[in-house]
């Protein structure tokens, strides 16, 4: 089995990371709001945290993740109340048009180059005519000054603290152009979009076309 790259870091991951995210996590909820009953499908969930959120909202939730050990700290965090898979998401174990809503923040450009289209085909099989996905990533800027520059230096060293692998992923996201050629070549259409973090990050709700 392939080593898990978190296993070392995923007791303290949410105390390192969420205090950089919360607010992006947040923006992502007022993107794609939550509805009583709906149900939403996290592809690269880690600790549970986008999860719970809409969980506390009354949607039934879903997660993948690669990682045995992140999904062991959504599991302590979520409960029973969770439908945790540790898998491939290239490869899902669900129905074509079973969810309202499929996310994956931070996650795409954790993959290799020749993971990213067929995991969104996939995110894409799985959504309802009417379902949407929400994609929350790196942007390659133009970046504004100065906001945008010292964004870039605090992503920077997280992605490099990931390791080599990931930073290699890291940097092959960004010069692939981030989401927006994804977005396009899987024919998605794109209902809401906004760049933030002085051009770091970009936030695309999308349905199919």
């Amino acid at each position: 089995m392939k080593k898990d790259p978190y296993k070392k870091i995923a007791r303290g991951y949410d105390r390192a990371v969420e205090p950089f995210v919360r607010s992006l996590r947040q923006y992502g909820l007022k993107t794609a709001p939550a509805r009583e009953g709906m149900r939403v499908l996290e592809v690269g969930c880690g600790t549970g945290t986008n999860l719970e959120m809409y969980r506390r909202l009354g949607c039934e939730v879903y997660g993948i993740d690669l990682s045995a050990t992140m999904l062991g700290a959504a599991q302590s965090k979520l409960g029973e109340e969770a439908t945790l898979i540790l898998g491939d998401a290239s490869d899902m174990p669900f129905d074509d048009d079973f969810f309202d809503l499929a996310i994956a923040m931070l996650t795409l450009h954790e993959m290799p180059e020749k993971m990213r289209h067929p995991v969104l085909r996939e995110m894409k099989r799985v959504i309802k005519k009417q379902g949407r996905i929400l994609m929350i990533d790196y942007h390659p800027g133009p970046l504004h000054f100065p906001a945008g520059w010292m964004n870039r230096l605090v992503i920077w060293f997280f992605e490099t603290a990931a390791g080599w692998e990931h930073f290699k992923n890291f940097r092959n996201f960004i010069r692939r152009k981030g989401l927006p050629p994804l977005v396009s070549q899987n024919e998605l259409t794109v209902k809401k979009k906004r760049i933030l973090g002085g051009g770091n990050l970009a936030v695309i709700l999308a349905g199919k076309s």
